[in-house]
């Protein structure tokens, strides 16, 4: 099994462990990374120049399509950016030619053959429930979590086909193969808040502050992220904004946490770089 990887720009320059973590996890679970020269997915330009963002996408698409591959990228963000590109080309065929014409600047043409899917659909739908709980070593045995699926994989559901935007499943099975037990919490769909930071710095606190304090009433032991922008606010920001005597709510990237459950070591999975360290982990 085959992907390429499209890491996007935050994670290779603020999350690098979730790169390190995923790459860990496909590796044992016998997934093969191609890396190819993606560009941003467009998504930081997409409000201001339309087409812009649209070429943007279609490249990486189009790099991707060369190559026979699908992509895979751990980043809902990109995640929802490349989908939502492959969804305007597909139904505007004007956009289509016009895009197209550009990139044959570089030899390639986008046709529409690639799928981009995120890195949780992967593990769920083509490795499977079944084959990774076989390999599951070292069960995160006594860990409540709080399962939080971030935005952009949800919204709209008829362009990203993730899972149901109002009752999704999926992270919720994911977290549960692991050993650990993902509890049930009022704002699991709600935002993080991490797109207003530096916008709108009050605002973006008190979103972060309501998902923590929901997370803390479900008697969560800990946050699990499997977005970019979720894991920033919940361990970075949270982090550098402690409030005095605030207890901290630790987050951990999904990949991390699946990959201490199929024995590969913390160092592997970049865990010395989360802020917040959960003392609750049986297995570390």
């Amino acid at each position: 099994m085959q992907f390429a990887l499209f890491s996007g720009c935050k994670i290779p320059f603020y999350l690098k462990e979730y790169e390190l973590s995923s790459r860990a996890v496909l590796k044992a679970l016998k997934v093969e990374l191609i890396d190819l020269e993606f560009n941003c997915c467009g998504y930081p330009i997409r409000s201001y120049d339309f087409e812009s963002f649209i070429f943007s996408a279609a490249r990486n698409l189009a790099l991707a399509e060369q190559q026979n591959l699908n992509i895979i990228t751990p980043c809902m963000c990109c995640f929802g950016s490349l989908k939502h590109a492959e969804y305007f080309l597909k139904k505007d065929n004007s956009l289509k030619t016009k895009i197209n014409k550009l990139l044959q600047k570089e030899d390639l043409y986008w046709h529409g053959s690639c799928e981009v899917k995120h890195l949780l659909s992967v593990l769920f739908h083509e490795v499977g429930i079944a084959s990774i709980k076989k390999q599951i070593k070292h069960p995160n045995e006594g860990l409540k979590v709080a399962s939080s699926y971030g935005c952009h994989a949800l919204r709209p559901g008829k362009i990203l086909n993730f899972d149901n935007p109002q009752f999704p499943t999926i992270f919720e099975d994911l977290v549960n193969i692991t050993g650990a037990e993902s509890v049930d919490w009022q704002r699991r769909l709600e935002c993080c808040g991490g797109p207003l930071w530096e916008k709108n710095n009050e605002l973006s606190l008190d979103l972060m502050q309501k998902k923590l304090s929901s997370a803390g009433d479900a008697e969560a032991d800990c946050l699990c992220s499997a977005c970019t922008y979720c894991q920033i606010q919940f361990d970075t920001v949270q982090h550098a904004q402690l409030i005095k005597n605030q207890v901290e709510m630790p987050s951990i990237l999904y990949p991390q946490l699946l990959g201490l459950s199929l024995g590969i070591s913390a160092k592997d999975l970049g865990l010395e770089n989360n802020k917040i360290k959960i003392n609750k982990l049986s297995n570390l």
